[in-house]
């Protein structure tokens, strides 16, 4: 969940591949849940679970004459919160003294990215239901597996309200199953009407410093960074958006790609290297994410993404100047790695 990582940005978009026939019915699922978020008040609380860490959260999701707006409040101490309003997406961080804010570029629910059904997604993951009946929050539920068709992205196990079709649950999963990440609401309450006054921060962020992400970017340091694409990239994932943005600890501009299947997405960050500072390399992992990092002429380039270690890898390996591209092979899936690299802790 990249807002939920201090705002970083995941833009959804997709390419078309061959049709592969799933469930019509859990499509059809899917569907009512993309209709049910975007059209519902609702007030919950939930766990966001990961490895051994869990968080509990506060959302309110307020629906007002079809523009939506959102106030995500941390309940574990920390005091975080994150309002999205119609134009911008403002991270409170009080712990740090910090706030970020960036425009708005979606419509998403900040809890997370869940699948919304298009033909595109079917012809990268599996959409099946499963006939077993569960209950959560004490509500009849139907469970909706979204599989990946290759090892390049993960999938994902929703269960949904058989009323209303909210999500209760949801769960990032590997290709073998095994549970990366969960959300899981501990109370939900559908609303007819919420004052805007419940979606206002908590925080006035008086004497915290601000980071706007949209601030001018002088044009001679804009012209500086253009010029970079990703040559190759594994099949699905093709840029959605690209924005030179000031970063928190950044002392120069940094360049940031946004590369989608239409659910999976991975940030590529480019940024002048500091010389007086050595260069990062490899892999590392932060919760269910995990980034790549390479040295490319004098620049650091980093991949960032909820998606398995060797999508990163691939993509940052891609990256080339513009001027490279042309040189290059098309694009194409690039082969994993007989043996993942190591991962850093």
């Amino acid at each position: 969940m990249s807002r939920l990582r201090y705002c970083l940005i995941a833009t959804l978009c997709a390419v078309v591949f061959p049709a592969h026939a799933s469930d019509p019915e859990a499509r059809a699922w899917l569907e009512r849940m993309s209709r049910a978020l975007s059209s519902q008040n609702y007030d919950g609380r939930f766990f966001h679970l990961r490895q051994s860490k869990s968080e509990s959260m506060r959302i309110i999701h307020r629906v007002d004459k079809g523009k939506i707006t959102e106030r995500l409040v941390s309940l574990d101490g920390s005091g975080r919160e994150i309002v999205r309003n119609e134009t911008e997406v403002i991270c409170f961080l009080p712990d740090k003294r910090l706030v970020l804010v960036e425009k708005r570029t979606d419509e998403n629910s900040l809890i997370s990215a869940l699948p919304v059904y298009n033909e595109e997604l079917e012809s990268l993951y599996k959409i099946e239901r499963s006939g077993r009946v569960v209950k959560a929050l004490g509500r009849r539920t139907q469970i909706i597996e979204v599989r990946p068709r290759d090892q390049y992205r993960y999938g994902y196990r929703l269960w949904l309200d058989q009323e209303t079709a909210m999500p209760l649950k949801s769960q990032l999963c590997d290709s073998n199953g095994n549970v990366i990440e969960q959300i899981l609401f501990a109370e939900l309450n559908l609303r007819d009407r919420i004052p805007a006054d419940e979606l206002k921060a908590s925080i006035t962020g008086e004497g915290f410093k601000w980071v706007r992400q949209d601030d001018t970017v002088p044009p001679r340091m804009a012209n500086a960074m253009m010029g970079w694409s990703v040559a190759r990239l594994p099949a699905g994932f093709r840029l959605t958006t690209w924005r030179i943005q000031v970063i928190a600890g950044s002392p120069t501009p940094v360049r940031h790609l946004v590369y989608s299947d239409g659910l999976a997405s991975v940030s590529v960050f480019i940024e002048p290297r500091n010389s007086q500072a050595a260069p990062m390399h490899g892999l590392a992992k932060v919760g269910a994410a995990f980034a790549f990092s390479r040295d490319l002429d004098g620049h650091q380039v980093t991949a960032v993404g909820e998606v398995p270690a060797a999508t990163v890898q691939a993509i940052a390996d891609g990256v080339r100047r513009q001027e490279e591209e042309s040189q290059s092979a098309p694009q194409q899936i690039l082969p994993l790695p007989a043996e993942p690299p190591p991962v850093s802790r």
